[in-house]
Order: structure tokens, then C-alpha cells, then sequence
């Protein structure tokens, strides 16, 4: 299993996260549908590496809408990738 790091997301109007960007991979963008197929299936992993050095994995989660990824770099119920610039 491969890691991909994240460094931008996008958004849709109402602030969903529809895709994962880094600007210097082949495989950016990544819809959010085949990134959590690649979490799910075990093809890829996907960080974010913040400006400390630290990396938190990112994860996909069961929602009342359907699945969806999040971080979870602190203790709040925040999810972290929406801090990330727009792609």
C-alpha cells in the first residue's frame, strides 16, 4: 500500500469535501468516491502532512448521508481537511 499525501481539497457549495489535490502527483486530483475505494480496499493510504511535521492519516467514516473522509489531528470534532487550501 502506497502513501498519498494531501495538500489541497475541494470543495463543493456547501463546503463537502468532493476530492483530494496534490499539485505535484500523477494521481491528483482524486475524486472522493475513489479515494475511499483506495482506503476501503486497502490500495492506498492518504496523509496530510502539517506544517510541524506531524501526519495524520486520513479516514473514512460512516455518515447519516453516506461515507465520507475526515481527519482527525486534534481533539475536537472538527474535521481538519476542510483547513486545507482549495485544489
Amino acid at each position: 500500500m502506497a502513501t498519498r499525501y494531501v495538500t489541497a481539497t475541494g470543495k463543493d457549495r456547501d463546503g463537502d469535501i468532493i476530492k483530494l489535490c496534490h499539485s505535484e502527483e500523477s494521481w491528483s486530483p482524486r475524486s472522493k468516491a475513489d479515494a475511499i475505494n483506495d482506503i476501503d480496499n486497502g490500495y492506498h493510504e492518504y496523509k496530510v502532512r502539517w506544517r510541524d511535521g506531524s501526519e495524520t492519516v486520513i479516514r473514512v467514516v460512516n455518515g447519516r448521508t453516506g461515507k465520507y473522509l475526515r481527519t482527525d489531528r486534534d481533539s475536537t470534532e472538527r474535521n481538519n481537511l476542510d483547513e486545507l487550501p482549495d485544489c
